[in-house]
């Protein structure tokens, strides 16, 4: 998922960083907020942001050639919402940028926009959808980190067809070529990612009740399937 420095062209590299800055000022904003009003939320936090870190780190090659990886935004999303998620996914990105080399400087805003906006969004989007309609809690957890973790790679598709157009079939074919590439390894792990969080969402349950009651994760009067009571927010 990570594009790398200097891969795509500097029209759009600098637009992706146009387009993916508001996202993260906003969530600056609510993240300060977050923590000012509620500094008990900041081991929650740096768990949200260890978790994205470590799962996206993880370089899994493909069978097309490619590299793929889960992205762990899922989780943060749930838990704090996309706009504190942008803040938590881009420091991610920019730190495997500079020490471990995924991704890069120049396509950092192109990162950003699909693994720490939409990607999120996506999957939050889904998750209160589910719960709005009494799917069970893990349920909808698995199908809001699943979720995240597909768009992703869909708009970095998007991203790398845009720029690199097919020679006969335009953005259209080269949008089958690059997602088709990402689909081979992309779908069993965004399963896989899907499962991790819900095994990380059952031990925060049973370890971190009271905050997550404060987040509207749980809330007394609802049973969930894991035998703790919540409804959505």
């Amino acid at each position: 998922m990570h594009i790398a420095e200097g891969f795509l062209p500097p029209a759009h590299a600098i637009a992706w960083s146009v387009a993916s800055a508001p996202f993260v000022v906003h969530g600056v904003r609510s993240l300060t907020r977050e923590v000012r009003e509620h500094p008990e939320s900041t081991l929650l936090l740096g768990a949200s942001g260890a978790f994205t870190f470590v799962l996206s780190a993880l370089k899994l090659p493909s069978v097309t050639g490619s590299c793929s990886h889960p992205t762990g935004t899922g989780l943060g999303a749930i838990l704090f919402r996309p706009p504190i998620m942008a803040v938590l996914g881009t420091i991610t990105l920019l730190f495997q940028a500079l020490l471990l080399a995924h991704g890069g400087l120049t396509t950092l805003g192109a990162n950003v926009f699909s693994m720490a906006i939409v990607g999120p969004w996506a999957g939050y989007a889904i998750y209160r959808l589910l719960r709005r309609y009494d799917v069970p809690l893990m349920v909808a957890v698995f199908f809001g980190a699943f979720l995240a973790d597909l768009v992703t790679y869909c708009v970095t598709s998007v991203q790398l067809a845009l720029a690199f157009p097919d020679p006969s079939s335009g953005f259209v074919g080269a949008l089958g070529k690059f997602g088709s590439i990402f689909a081979v390894t992309q779908l069993p792990l965004a399963v896989s990612e899907g499962l991790l969080t819900v095994l990380v969402m059952r031990l925060l349950v049973q370890s971190s009740k009271g905050e997550l009651t404060r987040l509207g994760v749980l809330l007394t009067g609802k049973q969930n399937p894991t035998g703790s009571e919540a409804v959505a927010r």
